[in-house]
């Protein structure tokens, strides 16, 4: 019996620009150490065999230890058709034969550290990890290339179904690292080389959210918003700065055209610009002041919570009692609408934190920085 080729690839933390990549604005992101993988073996019959970790197994700290799977046949020979409105293992091949790649038979295992349904791209990494291990098992160039690979991923899970999201998933796990990503026009990636003192810790809230109706909420309002000043000359986020980065008062002035809601939307996504900015800075910086990292982490999640509406009562607690137990700061991630949290620390104080919020009944896990998609051992 031939012995599979495994492909692996990370999760996430967003640690600035939640809510800014669909509008064309900045992301910091970094990718850890929890990892969707796929086990490949090549099979003679044109017919993609998928079984993938059930879904029901959706907490941080569920295990399979049962060994629990759904299963998928996507027979090559027969056009794709969706059976749901997220359909994402027949859209990535489906993608993958729009773009002319001779797909052959193969039995594909799929199993997650990721919890699902729970901000932490577990879609997302599937996709982008099905797309690594497809390509590389009918031996195209492509599956060394993560940007295509991200791309890809993003017509399958965006494109194909119009949905609302943005692109920091699919970079932030393909290419992996801490990165910063610019979706102003031309989209630029810089992998910054922070050496953070700190560590990170992710919580589950044990909420399931739901994704496309989180993202359209806070999404519409701001697009809304921005289109209600097109006519003062405004057409971003980006319009409200003058070019020495500070905030032009003048033009900030016109949001008192907008109703509450907008209004309310389009500034939290100014002030989330405006510190996105300042947390660059601080992770550019040669050496890191970890209790301002925290502090604008923390700053950002006011903005999530209270401009945009995507926290919890769940998150709030699971974030003032790892900050009451010494955290430096720490925001939701992903979406929001439930989900997953987590907070930046002193690594002295990752135990105490940890026990104190499991004490509460909530998962935690101490987590590390980790490479892109890739061909594992």
């Amino acid at each position: 019996m031939n012995e599979p080729d495994v492909f692996s690839t990370p999760s996430r933390l967003c640690l600035f620009g939640e809510h800014q990549d669909y509008l064309g604005l900045e992301v910091v992101a970094v990718a850890i150490d929890l990892r969707f993988s796929a086990r490949v073996i090549k099979q003679p019959v044109p017919v993609i065999h998928i079984a993938i970790r059930d879904s029901k197994l959706d907490r941080l700290d569920s295990v399979n230890d049962a060994q629990q799977y759904e299963y998928l046949a996507i027979d090559l020979r027969e056009p794709i058709g969706y059976t749901s409105k997220r359909d994402y293992l027949r859209s990535s091949v489906r993608v993958l034969q729009k773009h002319g790649y001779p797909l052959t038979g193969l039995d594909i295992r799929m199993d997650s550290q990721i919890p699902i349904g729970k901000g932490m791209c577990s879609s997302s990494t599937m996709i982008v990890v099905l797309i690594k291990a497809i390509l590389a098992s009918i031996g195209n160039p492509d599956s060394e290339d993560p940007r295509k690979i991200a791309e890809l991923a993003f017509q399958a899970e965006v494109t194909e179904f119009n949905e609302p999201g943005g692109r920091m998933d699919h970079y932030t796990s393909a290419l992996g690292g801490m990165v910063h990503l610019d979706f102003d026009g031309e989209f630029k990636i810089a992998p910054l080389a922070t050496r953070l003192d700190g560590c990170f810790i992710l919580f589950d809230s044990l909420e399931q959210k739901n994704t496309t109706q989180v993202l359209a909420a806070a999404k519409v309002p701001t697009q809304e918003a921005l289109a209600a000043l097109a006519s003062c000359g405004i057409g971003s986020v980006r319009d409200f700065f003058r070019p020495d980065g500070s905030r032009d008062e003048t033009r900030l002035a016109l949001l008192a055209r907008l109703d509450p809601a907008r209004r309310r939307a389009l500034d939290a996504n100014i002030d989330n610009y405006a510190l996105l900015k300042r947390g660059l800075a601080v992770l550019q910086a040669e050496t890191v002041d970890n209790r301002r990292l925290g502090e604008l982490l923390s700053a950002h999640h006011a903005r999530l919570r209270d401009g945009l509406g995507i926290s919890t009562p769940t998150l709030e607690k699971i974030l003032d009692t790892a900050l009451a137990h010494g955290a430096w700061g720490g925001k939701v991630n992903g979406s929001g609408g439930g989900g997953c949290c987590f907070v930046y620390a002193d690594a002295a104080d990752a135990p105490a934190i940890i026990e104190a919020v499991e004490h509460l009944g909530y998962p935690a896990r101490l987590l590390r920085q980790d490479s892109g998609v890739r061909r594992d051992s």
